[in-house]
């Protein structure tokens, strides 16, 4: 008897055709309905879950990634750029929305997003990656300090869940040694820099 293997597989998304965009709804349903919600807590009818994943699309400081399973979407992370305005913290992106559908899971999937977007961030020069989790997400919390992610504080009012607060963790991994200080100004006779 042959065994299909299934086929993982995670890219970045320019675009996406009805189909993926049916797939990636259909996904985070699922994600939502097993308490993964990167902020909803219900449902939202499909039209608007397409309307937020068109509209991360438009957005020119997040880059989408998706996770595949044999050819259909099952999961997603996005890499957030901070914008051209915020000079002082040009120098650390933020991971979010960062899922896979529990049907999906155990595939190695979730690394490999991990890993594509750590490396996307390190290629445009960015020093480090953030992010923040429910205390909930076990394991997503487990991956994300097993990849080198460090927590560096905790909310403990992060989210109100079925009328309780849940805590909420934030994480940094540093991608790059910092810059060497830029050199001071001379100052002239007269003029301070």
């Amino acid at each position: 008897m042959n065994e299909i293997t299934p086929q993982p597989s995670v890219e970045k998304a320019e675009s996406l055709t009805e189909q993926e965009m049916d797939d990636l709804c259909a996904a985070t349903a699922e994600a939502i309905e097993f308490g993964n919600g990167f902020g909803w807590l219900k449902v939202p009818q499909r039209q608007g879950l397409e309307r937020f994943w068109r509209g991360v699309l438009l957005v020119p400081e997040r880059e989408l990634y998706v996770a595949r399973l044999d050819g259909h979407v099952v999961g997603s992370c996005q890499l957030l750029r901070p914008p051209p305005n915020n000079e002082a913290q040009r120098h650390a992106a933020v991971l979010t929305t960062f899922f896979i559908a529990p049907w999906a899971r155990g595939h190695g999937m979730a690394r490999e997003l991990l890993a594509k977007v750590e490396a996307s961030a390190r290629e445009q020069g960015y020093l480090q990656i953030d992010l923040d989790v429910r205390e909930t997400q076990k394991a997503a919390i487990e991956m994300f300090e097993h990849a080198g992610f460090v927590r560096w504080a905790v909310k403990p009012r992060y989210a109100v869940v079925e009328g309780r607060f849940i805590a909420g963790y934030f994480y940094s991994k540093e991608l790059q040694a910092a810059p060497a200080p830029e050199p001071a100004l001379p100052e002239r006779a007269g003029v301070q820099a």
